[in-house]
C-alpha cells in the first residue's frame, strides 16, 4: 500500500479541496495500484525552513512495500512533483524521502523468529 505524506508551509486555504483526491489518483497510477490501496496525507501550515527563501516548500515521505528503487523513484518523483507544482511548490523546493517497507518488514520478521 503506497502511502504519501506531504508537510508544507502552505496555508490550508491555498490547497484546493480536491487536491488530495487528485494526488491519490496520480499515486495510484504511478504505482499501478488501485486507489483503495493508496493513502495520501497533506499537512499544511508548517513552520519550515529551506535555504534562505520564503517560497512554498514541501517535505514528503513516500512509503511502499516494493516498487521503490532507483529506476522507479525517477518516475514517482516526476509524477508527484508535477502534481505538487500545481500548488506552487517548485520541484527544487520539494524533498521526497523514499522508504521501501519491504526491507523493514523483513527485519521485523527476522527479529520475531529469533
Amino acid at each position: 500500500m503506497p502511502q504519501f505524506r506531504l508537510e508544507t508551509n502552505l496555508p490550508r486555504d491555498q490547497i484546493p479541496k480536491e487536491f488530495s483526491t487528485e494526488l491519490l489518483q496520480a499515486l495510484a497510477e504511478t504505482f499501478g495500484k488501485p486507489e483503495e490501496l493508496c493513502a495520501v496525507t497533506i499537512v499544511p501550515d508548517q513552520i519550515m525552513g529551506h535555504g534562505t527563501n520564503e517560497e512554498p516548500y514541501g517535505q514528503a515521505t513516500l512509503m511502499s512495500i516494493g516498487k521503490i528503487g532507483e529506476e522507479e523513484n525517477f518516475t514517482h518523483s516526476k509524477v508527484i512533483s508535477d502534481k505538487i507544482a500545481q500548488l506552487g511548490i517548485s520541484p527544487t523546493n520539494l524533498l521526497i524521502t523514499f522508504n521501501d517497507m519491504r526491507s523493514l518488514l523483513m527485519l521485523e520478521l527476522e527479529d520475531s523468529v529469533l
